[in-house]
This record gives C-alpha cells, sequence and structure tokens, in this order.
C-alpha cells in the first residue's frame, strides 16, 4: 500500500469541498424561496453569488495543485442539505420556519468554514502562497456569512419564532 502523504490528504479535501460547494449553490434558491423573512431570502441569493465565486477560486486551487477539478461526494454536506429540506417541508407556513432555516443555513457555514480553515493550514504548510491566499479569501466570506446570519437571528428572526408561539 502506497504511503499517504499531507497532499494527499489535501487533494481529498478539495475534492469533498467542491462536492459541497455545488451541492450549496443547488440549495441556496431552495432556501431563499422558502424563507419568509425579507433580510434571510437577501441573505440567502447573496450567499448564492458568493458560493459561485468561491467555487471559481476552488478551480483555481485545483490549477495551482495541478489537478482537474472534480468533486468527492461528501455524506456530511449531504446530510445537512437534507435536514434543511426536511425543514421547509415541516415549518413550512410556520412562524419557526426562518429559524429553523437560519439554523441549517448556519450548519452549512459551520462546516465550511471548519473545511476551509483546515485547506488554508495544509496550503501554508505546503508551501502553496496562491493556494492559501485563495482560501484565505473564502474563508472571510464564510465568517462573514456566519456573522450575518447570527445578527439575523439574534436581531428578528428567532424572537419572531417565538413571539408567535
Amino acid at each position: 500500500m502506497a504511503s499517504k502523504t499531507l497532499d494527499d490528504l489535501f487533494y481529498e479535501t478539495l475534492k469533498d469541498i467542491y462536492y459541497a460547494e455545488r451541492q450549496i449553490v443547488k440549495a441556496l434558491p431552495k432556501m431563499a424561496r422558502g424563507a419568509q423573512d425579507e433580510k434571510l431570502k437577501a441573505a440567502f441569493q447573496q450567499h448564492k453569488e458568493e458560493t459561485e465565486g468561491q467555487i471559481e477560486r476552488l478551480k483555481e486551487v485545483f490549477e495551482i495543485i495541478g489537478k482537474r477539478a472534480r468533486g468527492k461526494t461528501c455524506p456530511a454536506i449531504d446530510g445537512i442539505i437534507e435536514e434543511g429540506e426536511e425543514i421547509l417541508e415541516e415549518f413550512k407556513g410556520t412562524p419557526a420556519l426562518d429559524a429553523g432555516l437560519l439554523a441549517a443555513a448556519q450548519a452549512v457555514e459551520h462546516y465550511e468554514i471548519s473545511r476551509y480553515g483546515t485547506l488554508r493550514a495544509w496550503a501554508q504548510q505546503l508551501g502553496l502562497k496562491d493556494a492559501v491566499r485563495l482560501l484565505e479569501e473564502t474563508l472571510a466570506e464564510e465568517s462573514k456569512t456566519d456573522e450575518t446570519l447570527t445578527g439575523l437571528a439574534e436581531s428578528a428572526v428567532n424572537a419572531a419564532a417565538q413571539k408567535a408561539a
């Protein structure tokens, strides 16, 4: 059995997040359509556009390491997205829908933050300076999105879900 290296781990994780981002870009329009709060709808729509840019940056990282951009099925993101779809179905038309969608979106963000933080650290270790820059840009966007979602939850969405209860 061939010895696996950090390069191999970096590549496998890059394929994982590439798959995840492509699934997320498909899920965000559904979440935006389902959201009742206009600011939450707008946040989902904006993040879809950001995610498209993140996919392009991932393609650049694949180029940097001399590999073809391709995904690898990520059961974790599939499960998180499935939970969001369940919330859309089970809470449709209820005051708690937006709070549930927001929580599902933050689960996605936390997964992405974890992946991008790891990939950035590994890219640094591997001396992939251009990849570090690209991954840091995406990590900053994901962190900002998480902060935006937290702000929406704390300023309006969670209270609206509770008030109507």
